[in-house]
């Protein structure tokens, strides 16, 4: 256990192993060295997992690790995985009885799960796949080294207790060497009863702002020209910091970290996920209009467009507050993205209130809008109450839904066409070589022609083809960096 494990006292276990197919592994000479071994690891979920994942690949390459594309080829498994639906967990599932199988045959190979599952089934996981060395909670992420020499002593270790989260400075590998993804706040504190992240992911924990500009201040001398700041709800950053303003507001906001943050040098786009509609404010947005890097798109969820699922999801608006949000987006910023999150089939739901989900979304013309059939969750309230909705019915109205944002979607995208975007060249179209793909400020995807531009390059482009969730076009003469 390293000294801030030690500071914080012990929020692990150490199970002794029951298989006996599975001795303790021998330790390296060096226990923080894995000198040719190779890791994978397999995301499922949000931009949290995701980021997640990156500091946990730069930990095991700062060890000696060696990343392996093939999760079959590796030494080191790791399953970050999701529990927001039932699907996405099952699927973790499955992959697990394949790894479990290939570590009968080499049990010298490491599993780990980590993530939502992971803190959700905690032990029981050990019980329900014995085979597994691992099983960390989201909150553990950046102590994925020290957990690891636990295992190298011959333990199995359930990490999921309570953990402050001290300031990481591990480096990521990122997958992009364009874009960025920045942790700001961690946890939730939300208590939507159909939602099971504030008990994975723990309760809010913010950066300070110095952390978050040194981090950006180092990914733009790597760079990086985006960046994208990340919380499960974002719009509360800041709330858990100390600082009152003469005025008598809170110090740090969003908003006043997308000013402290702004004049970073070199970064050109930034954007932030995901924001709640309770805690969206008219000074939040006139500082995106203000601040010329922020760039013109929003992801609000909305959930659902009638007032009476919205109390019983517990989510503190109503839908005419959350259309008073749009339109002063658009009053600031006209041209503006929108995009949202909405579930259908929520216990109790009518097909009138659904119809009144499917107006909004006609109402707001969404660019762009994730849906999901509801799924009941462990440990959320809406899990246990007795008018679910039957299944083929949730699947029906999804895939009326479904038809609908597609019709919404290529309506806004037609506003595109024959115009001239900006856009953020991020690499190769990974299907079509010849094809350059990036993004507009409003985080359209658009694929170009390769040719003189590169990853890095903001590119002028004149829209030639609209798809309801992507364009095309040819660049302009030039390009410029930042």
């Amino acid at each position: 256990m390293d000294a801030a494990d030690a500071a914080i006292g012990e929020d692990y276990k150490n199970v002794t192993r029951r298989n006996a197919l599975m001795p303790p592994l021998a330790p390296a000479a060096d226990p923080a060295a894995a000198p040719g071994r190779r890791y994978a690891i397999t995301t499922f979920g949000c931009q949290m997992n995701k980021a997640d994942s990156e500091r946990m690949a730069g930990i095991l390459e700062a060890m000696g690790y060696r990343h392996e594309e093939d999760e079959l080829a590796a030494d080191l498994v790791i399953y970050n995985t999701c529990s927001i639906r039932d699907n996405a967990e099952q699927k973790v599932y499955s992959y697990l009885g394949r790894q479990a199988r290939r570590k009968r045959h080499n049990p010298r190979l490491t599993l780990v799960v980590a993530g939502c599952v992971a803190q959700q089934e905690g032990e029981s996981l050990l019980r329900r796949v014995p085979e597994l060395d691992l099983v960390m909670g989201p909150q553990h992420a950046n102590r994925l080294g020290s957990l690891l020499e636990q295992v190298e002593s011959g333990h199995q270790v359930v990490a999921t207790g309570e953990h402050q989260i001290l300031e990481d400075v591990t480096r990521p590998r990122r997958e992009s060497r364009v874009t960025a993804w920045i942790n700001v706040i961690y946890g939730c504190n939300e208590r939507c009863t159909y939602c099971v992240v504030p008990a994975t992911r723990g309760r809010e924990q913010s950066r300070t702002p110095q952390a978050i500009r040194s981090e950006i201040e180092t990914l733009a001398r790597q760079g990086y020209r985006e960046i994208t700041l990340l919380g499960q709800n974002i719009d509360a950053y800041g709330r858990d910091l100390p600082g009152i303003t003469p005025s008598g507001r809170r110090r740090h906001t969003l908003t006043d970290l997308l000013h402290f943050i702004h004049d970073v040098e070199g970064i050109a786009r930034i954007r932030f996920a995901t924001s709640h509609p309770r805690y969206f404010t008219e000074r939040l947005i006139a500082a995106c209009a203000e601040l010329p890097k922020v760039c013109e798109h929003f992801h609000i969820p909305f959930q659902s467009g009638d007032d009476q699922v919205l109390r019983h999801m517990a989510r503190g608006y109503t839908v005419d507050r959350y259309r008073r949000i749009i339109r002063t987006i658009r009053r600031h910023m006209p041209e503006a993205a929108i995009s949202a999150d909405a579930i259908v089939g929520f216990p109790g739901e009518t097909e009138a209130q659904f119809h009144n989900t499917m107006a909004l979304v006609e109402e707001i013309g969404f660019d762009q809008l994730n849906t999901a059939a509801y799924s009941p969750r462990p440990h959320t309230p809406a899990a246990t109450w007795t008018d679910q909705v039957p299944e083929p019915v949730k699947v029906e109205r999804l895939r009326r839904l479904n038809t609908c944002v597609e019709r919404c979607a290529r309506r806004c995208n037609q506003r595109y066409a024959q115009q001239v975007v900006e856009v953020l060249v991020e690499g190769r179209n990974p299907k079509d070589p010849d094809q350059l793909m990036g993004r507009t400020r409003t985080n359209r995807l658009v694929f170009l022609p390769a040719g003189s531009h590169g990853p890095g390059d903001l590119v002028s482009v004149r829209i030639e083809a609209v798809r309801p969730f992507s364009l095309s076009g040819c660049s302009l003469i030039g390009s410029r960096t930042v």
